[in-house]
């Protein structure tokens, strides 16, 4: 599913101006329902300034209030009236001597509430390395006691379009692994009914035969 330009922001503003559950906006922004409470709470996204969709264009002005009144409801986005640009980059990135203390903060962030990115992805968005992130997963970080999870966006390490993007490619990556994966299963399962009908078949004619006569 696409999921909203600036999906944090979007985020922020439909906790503050609607009566969304947190399922729904979580869904609709491509985020951990955690996060979601983790916003609404202030402990994430600190600073960041909420973004009305409907006033951008993507969402219909009765989207949000029929999603209100179905908590079972997904928010359905507008298609873009105009195409996103893509952003490339060369090399790795530059992360200011001030900002890399802060970075196990940021890898344990996105471990938490994005278990979803790449070890590769992190590597890329924090300017780190593999061997620091997997020290962080594993608990046997030098400063592993004061290591807490912290938005990279208000820690400065990365802007909040940067994230966005990294997020919507893991997601479409998880997507499209649950879709493949569904898609094994019905073939194993028909494999599986193929097969007992293929075993069933001679028992029944062998049943069906009628008994030989004997000739004692």
């Amino acid at each position: 599913m696409a999921l909203p330009l600036m999906p944090k922001a979007t985020a922020v503003w439909l906790i503050d101006n609607t009566k969304l559950t947190f399922d729904q906006i979580a869904r609709f922004c491509g985020l951990h329902v955690l996060e979601v409470k983790g916003i609404a709470d202030g402990e994430v996204a600190i600073g960041i300034v909420g973004l009305d969709p409907v006033a951008n264009g993507q969402l219909g002005p009765n989207e949000i209030e029929r999603c209100e009144k179905d908590p079972s409801g997904d928010l359905k986005l507008l298609a873009p009236t105009v195409p996103l640009q893509r952003h490339k980059t060369k090399g790795a990135k530059y992360t200011p001597v001030s900002k890399r203390q802060d970075r196990p903060d940021a890898i344990a962030w996105l471990l938490k509430y994005h278990p979803e990115v790449q070890t590769a992805q992190i590597q890329k968005l924090l300017g780190t390395t593999k061997a620091t992130i997997d020290r962080v997963k594993n608990h046997t970080h030098p400063n592993h006691a004061n290591i807490k999870p912290r938005d990279p966006v208000y820690l400065g390490i990365c802007s909040q379009m940067e994230l966005d993007r990294v997020l919507l490619l893991a997601n479409k990556r998880k997507q499209n692994k649950e879709k493949r994966d569904a898609r094994e299963a019905r073939a194993k399962a028909r494999g599986a009914d193929a097969a007992a009908t293929a075993s069933e078949t001679p028992a029944a004619e062998a049943a069906n035969e009628p008994a030989g006569n004997d000739e004692n």
